[in-house]
């Protein structure tokens, strides 16, 4: 894995804000992309990337797991414990193995949302060692 001075070199390269609130927006950006992009007419359920990926046979899946990885090298550089990032870790390799099953794992892939799963696990490190993160209605709240 890449170190924190690492991260910081290629932070500083690309651009990257490395504060809480840069990258609480970044992970519920790439979230709403993954789980909710879409509504499905006629059912009115929100669809993402990670279900659409998932209909191409062995690619989409793998695709769509690195999408979700990109997630968790966002919640180590917050400083998430080892053991959330083998929770996250988990609901990815959940999700891509089983999204890997045909027609089976195209409703799973609809029904489970492991990226949402993991946005849950980053907020509330951030709500708790980072308040001054929150977003309330798109608005950053001032820190305390």
């Amino acid at each position: 894995m890449i170190g924190p001075r690492s991260f910081d070199r290629l932070a500083d390269k690309v651009g990257l804000e490395r504060d809480p609130v840069a990258c609480r927006k970044r992970v519920e950006a790439l979230e709403a992309i993954l789980e909710r992009a879409f509504i499905v007419p006629g059912i009115r359920q929100p669809v993402g990337l990670d279900a659409l990926l998932g209909l191409i046979p062995v690619v989409g899946d793998l695709a769509a797991a690195a999408m979700g990885a990109y997630m968790v090298w966002e919640a180590r550089n917050l400083g998430l414990s080892r053991w959330q990032m083998t929770r996250m870790f988990g609901n990815i390799a959940v999700d891509t193995a089983l999204g890997a099953v045909p027609l089976v794992g195209d409703v799973f892939d609809f029904a489970f949302r492991s990226n949402t799963r993991n946005l849950r696990i980053i907020k509330r490190h951030l709500d708790r060692h980072h308040p001054g993160s929150a977003i309330v209605e798109g608005v950053s709240r001032p820190a305390r």
